[in-house]
């Protein structure tokens, strides 16, 4: 079924609705919550979630790209959760490992800045442009998505040691970038 035909069934109230988003994208948002929270309990309840939030936000909101909009969503409950779960004191998660890596480069008093953030997101959109596709989305699986190395390196078309060495050149890289923009000093 197509994301526009699923839309509508949200705008109509369509309690199918919820069903075929699960049919279509159940698995990559588990998969996805799964990578930042590493518990199954979370993740299936984050996806849960993230039907009944679609079910509330749309309408009004009409998404232009569904799965995008679907992502976003669990990525920040899954997020929110972690936090939740770290505060207790859990397990550490692909969430954790990836912005242990990613974090030497931005650092946390920038990122912690919603002004900054915002110049921050342009900042990044702008240094990966310098890069392939293959390269951006490696970063994306890896930094954004939380996949971990296997699994960025697998869906990118790298070898794990591949990725490894790429994703720690571009992470140089973009250190170098930011210091230039005034990011890092």
């Amino acid at each position: 079924m197509e994301d526009t035909e699923i839309i509508e069934m949200y705008w109509r109230r369509e309690e199918n609705a919820i069903a075929e988003t699960d049919r279509k994208y159940g698995k990559y948002l588990k998969a996805v919550s799964y990578n930042i929270t590493a518990d199954e309990e979370d993740s299936r309840e984050a996806v849960n979630d993230t039907y009944l939030k679609t079910w509330n936000q749309i309408p009004p909101e009409r998404p232009n790209l569904f799965r995008a909009w679907l992502c976003r969503i669990v990525r920040s409950l899954s997020i929110d959760r972690i936090r939740f779960n770290t505060r207790k004191k859990r397990g550490a998660s692909q969430y954790a490992v990836s912005l242990e890596e990613i974090g030497e480069c931005i650092g946390e008093k920038s990122a912690q800045k919603e002004y900054e953030l915002s110049i921050l997101k342009d900042a990044l959109n702008q240094f990966l442009q310098r890069y392939s596709e293959q390269e951006r989305n490696l970063f994306l699986c890896r930094y954004f998505f939380f996949d971990s190395l296997k699994e960025a390196a697998g869906a990118c078309g790298f070898s794990e040691s591949g990725a490894k060495t790429k994703l720690f050149r571009m992470r140089a890289a973009l250190k170098e970038y930011l210091e230039q923009e005034g990011f890092l000093s």
